[in-house]
Parts: structure tokens; sequence; C-alpha cells
């Protein structure tokens, strides 16, 4: 598991709208600008709602080049005043030509608002040059790992994709930063939303049952362990009939009591919400792609009866299903 620490309070499903703050450096590799962005554009696709927006910036206001040449443009350059809102600082080559003395007076200034300040890649090099991380936990890319940890004693290095410690993240690279923003996600708006948001940045080339259940698992997005794995197919292939946990686990060849330690450790959450996660996922699903009765998506999901769908349903996602489609169908 990634290095967390508690202080980051967690939320419940669509928890209020959240802000970013971006500061991307220049020679920043495309790939990590749309790790952090295309997670919290996804979750509004899949929910419908505005659940985040993030604002760019560069250190002087100019588009910023990228190493791959497209250039990102961005709304202004960085002059923060009294914002509180969460800053990601984003750098992947040559971050000491960009971290000049005044960049680095803007950064000491504004993290005495934020809520809090990631340095994403490069960007925690930067965070730590400005001893935004003196007395924090955090990591860096692996290549860059042990320069770093000589260059700033004062920071404890962690070998973890993503570090979160208190009101500091720092996240390894491309695919670590992907990995955070599901964990951010997570906790602010539940492990189905996570879950499926994951879904749409992870390919697998063995599908199972066609278009309902093309489904990753999140937990730290790397599943290790075979008996979960098989236990995580097995779930997605009897999504109209649920097996109960003593079944799934003699099927992965564990016991019940075990399934359910190795599940929690890889996934962080219990096989039955993970379960959930993917019938409410894929019921949703057709919620809002097809015009099928609420009768016949609880029969394809796994549910008694449509009733019983629809209160979970509502528990899980704060509105009904057919508020899902009238919600939706206004936006057309």
């Amino acid at each position: 598991m990634a290095y967390q620490s508690a202080t980051l309070p967690e939320g419940g499903p669509f928890a209020d709208e959240q802000h970013f703050d971006i500061l991307v450096l220049p020679e920043t590799n495309l790939i990590l600008v749309a790790s952090v962005i295309e997670p919290l554009r996804a979750a509004n696709r899949i929910t419908g709602r505005e659940l985040y927006r993030w604002k760019l910036f560069s250190p002087d206001g100019r588009p910023i080049e990228t190493k791959a040449g497209i250039p990102i443009p961005v709304s202004a350059p960085f002059r923060p005043a009294r914002e509180t809102d969460p800053l990601f600082v984003l750098s992947s080559y040559s971050w000491k030509k960009s971290t000049t003395r005044e960049l680095k007076f803007l950064l000491s200034q504004t993290a005495r608002h934020r809520s809090l300040i990631a340095g994403i890649e490069a960007g925690s090099f930067v965070l730590a040059d400005t001893s935004l991380l003196d007395g924090f936990s955090a990591t860096t890319h692996w290549e860059d790992f042990e320069d770093f940890s000589a260059a700033y004693p004062q920071v404890n290095m962690i070998r973890e994709r993503f570090v979160i410690d208190g009101k500091r993240i720092t996240t390894g690279g491309s695919l670590p930063t992907l990995d955070l923003m599901l964990e951010l996600i997570r906790r602010s708006h539940g492990y189905s939303l996570a879950l499926e948001v994951s879904r749409l940045f992870i390919y697998e080339q063995e599908r199972t049952r066609g278009d309902l259940l093309q489904m990753p698992a999140i937990g730290n997005m790397r599943i290790i362990d075979s008996r979960v794995q098989a236990a995580i197919r097995l779930m997605e292939e009897t999504v109209e009939a649920p097996l109960p946990l003593s079944r799934l686990a003699r099927r992965a060849g564990v016991s019940s009591r075990h399934l359910q330690d190795i599940f929690r450790g890889t996934m962080g959450v219990a096989p039955s919400e993970h379960y959930l996660a993917l019938r409410l996922n894929a019921a949703r699903r057709k919620v809002i792609e097809t015009r099928a009765t609420f009768a016949d998506i609880a029969a394809a999901t796994g549910f008694n009866s449509a009733s019983a769908f629809s209160r979970c349903y509502r528990a899980h996602y704060r509105e009904s299903p057919s508020d899902t489609r009238r919600r939706l169908k206004a936006r057309i």
C-alpha cells in the first residue's frame, strides 16, 4: 500500500465541489499533466456533475512547452494571493531552471493558506528546495530517489508510489499520480466512483461477459495476489447472481477469513464492498445508457426487486435511478 497519513478527511458520495490550482513548470511531460486532470474530468463525466474544477498556471503565464512538443495553455501566471484550494506543482525535467527565487517566495507565501500542496514527480524537488517538505514524509521518481535523499536529509523519504502526509503529497511519476488521483476521488466520493474512473484508464486483454463488466480493480491500482484476482474475476462473472463469500473463497482456493484479509490488504476494502461497487456501477451504466426498466436492471445486477435496487442506489448515489435519468436528460 502507498503510505498515507490519516489527516486528509474522507468524504462521501457527491461531497462538495472541489477546485484545484495546478502549477505546471516548463518541460513537464504531457502524460503527467493528463494523469492529474483526466481522472477529475472522468469523474465529472461519469456522475454528470461538476465535482471537480481546476485552473492551470505557469510561472510566467505563457503556454507550457512539454517534452512532446505539444504546448499546454494556461489561465494565468502563478501569482497567488490568499487562496486556500489545494495546489499541485508539476515538473518532469530541468526543475532547477524554473525554481527561481521569485517562484520559491510565492510558494512559501501561498503554503501558509493552502489546504494542501502536492509535488507531482519532480515537483517534489521544487517543494523540498523551498523547504516545504521539511519534517514530512515524501517520495519521488525511483530514478531520483537516492539523489533526493542525499540532497534533502530533512525529508523522510519513503519508497512508495505516492505519499500523503498531512498537508503534503508527493508522487513518483505519471502512473503513481494516476493512483493518487483515484485515491483522492475515493476519499471524497467513494470507492465505486474511483473504481469506475479507473475502468476508463486500464485496458484488460481478457474480457468477461461483453460490455457490462469490463472492469479493472483499483485498491492500489495494481493487483498482485492471484487469489484476489480470481475472486474479482468471479465477482465480475456473477453480477446477476452474486455468490456468498464462502463460495467465492472456496473457488479462489482460500478460507473465507483469509480471503477477507488478503482482499482488504490488496484492495483496501472488504470483498462485499467491491462486489457491491461492481454491481452498482454496472446498474448505473444501464440507468444512464439504456432505456431498460428498473426491474430489468435490478435483475441484471443481482438485486431481488426494483424497490431493493432503488433503495440501495439512492443510499449510494444520493439520488434515485429516476432522478439520475431526469437530471442527465435535462442536460442534453
